[in-house]
C-alpha cells in the first residue's frame, strides 16, 4: 500500500581537527576546526540527504556515494543532496519539511542559521520556511562537548505527488 506521507531520519557525525572553516549546511562557517571526511564532510547536508533517501525508501548516502569511489573524494555535499533529491522526486515524492539539529560545542551557529536554511532550500528548490534548523551544544559532555566531533540529525517529511490528470484537448 502506498501512503501519501513518508518520514525519514538522517544522522551523521564527523571527527574535528585543527583547520577551518567548518562546512555546515553548504555554508563555510569561520572556525579554527574543520570536519574530517571523504567528501567535504558537511555533517548537516549528509544528515539531510539520508533523511530524504530514507523517507523515500531508497539507498542511503553511503551506497549512492561510497567513500571507496575516488570520484567522491572532496565531493561537494550539496551536489550529492541535489542528486539524491532528484531520485526522490523521480519516485513521485516531494518535500513537505525538514527539521534539523546540529550539535557542536563551538562555533555558535545563531548568526549562520538563516544562511544555512536558505542554502539548503536553494539546493532543494523549496521555500526556506520548509527548513527547520536548531543548534545545540554538547554542554561539555561527550565527543561533541569535548570538541572532538560534530553531529547532525534531520527528520524529513515527504508527500506523494498527486496523480497527474492527462490533458485530452
Amino acid at each position: 500500500m502506498d501512503v501519501p506521507l513518508r518520514i525519514g531520519l538522517g544522522e551523521d557525525s564527523h571527527r574535528l581537527e585543527p583547520g577551518g572553516p567548518l562546512r555546515i549546511g553548504g555554508i563555510a562557517v569561520p572556525h579554527d576546526m574543520q570536519a574530517v571526511g571523504h567528501s567535504d564532510a558537511d555533517v548537516l547536508l549528509h544528515a539531510v540527504t539520508d533523511a530524504l533517501l530514507g523517507a523515500a525508501g531508497l539507498a542511503d548516502i553511503g551506497q549512492l556515494f561510497p567513500n571507496s569511489d575516488p570520484a567522491n573524494r572532496g565531493r561537494d555535499s550539496a551536489e550529492m543532496l541535489k542528486l539524491a533529491y532528484e531520485r526522490v522526486r523521480n519516485d513521485g515524492l516531494t518535500l513537505v519539511n525538514l527539521d534539523c539539529v546540529v550539535s557542536a560545542q563551538r562555533p555558535r551557529l545563531a548568526d549562520f542559521k538563516e544562511a544555512i536554511r536558505h542554502r539548503i532550500a536553494g539546493v532543494l528548490r523549496v521555500n526556506p520556511h520548509q527548513i527547520g534548523l536548531k543548534a545545540k551544544t554538547g554542554e561539555g559532555v561527550g565527543p561533541v562537548g569535548r570538541e572532538e566531533a560534530i553531529e547532525a540529525r534531520c527528520v524529513a517529511l515527504l508527500s506523494r505527488d498527486p496523480p497527474r490528470i492527462a490533458d485530452h484537448n
